[in-house]
């Protein structure tokens, strides 16, 4: 039996796609160099802006996209902020203005926020993405397709495994499933 090639992007499919991402006509961030970006399309494996508009697109083929920030990583929320007791970090940390730092959640997950301000008993992070509240252009060149296996259409991403194969019952994956 011979396997089904897709010639579009289509949900679930297996996308590699090269990119360049600039922001206010500024570089921000590129496939070149790393390789093309691999995805499973239609399984938020990208941001949504993205990834509606790669829907059709053919091997070979580049568009330029333009997401408005509701459709990449939202607008910028003036109250996304959260003060930490200075006590709650490391003595060796530095303590900086601007410094990426991560946190996690009751649940375990991992939440990225920036320093904003430093006071003598708390520290003010900015838990905004880094792109909130901004246009993104994409120049996006699709290279290859190829249908998802199984085991990626169950875990909903590139290379499968995660919280579907973990073969538990009770939540595999430390409860970081869903």
């Amino acid at each position: 039996m011979t396997e089904r090639i897709p010639d579009i992007v289509a949900q679930d499919i297996v996308v590699s796609m090269e990119y360049t991402l600039t922001v206010d006509d500024q570089l921000i961030d590129s496939s070149e160099g790393y390789g093309p970006l691999q995805f499973l399309q239609g399984h938020r494996n990208v941001i949504p802006g993205l990834e509606t508009e790669l829907f059709g697109l053919q091997i070979g083929e580049t568009k330029e996209i333009t997401v408005a920030a509701k459709d990449a990583y939202g607008e910028y929320d003036d109250n996304a902020f959260v003060d930490i007791p200075r006590d709650q970090f490391p003595p060796s940390f530095p303590l900086e203005i601007g410094k990426a730092v991560r946190l996690s959640d009751p649940q375990g997950r991992l939440i990225n926020a920036n320093i904003m301000e430093i006071g003598e008993n708390d520290v003010r992070l900015d838990m905004n993405h880094p792109l909130a509240g901004k246009t993104l252009k994409f120049v996006a060149t699709i290279v290859d397709l190829r249908m998802a296996s199984d085991d990626e259409l169950q875990s909903g991403r590139v290379g499968g495994g995660g919280c579907a194969t973990c073969g538990s019952s009770e939540g595999g994956c430390g409860g970081g499933c869903g």
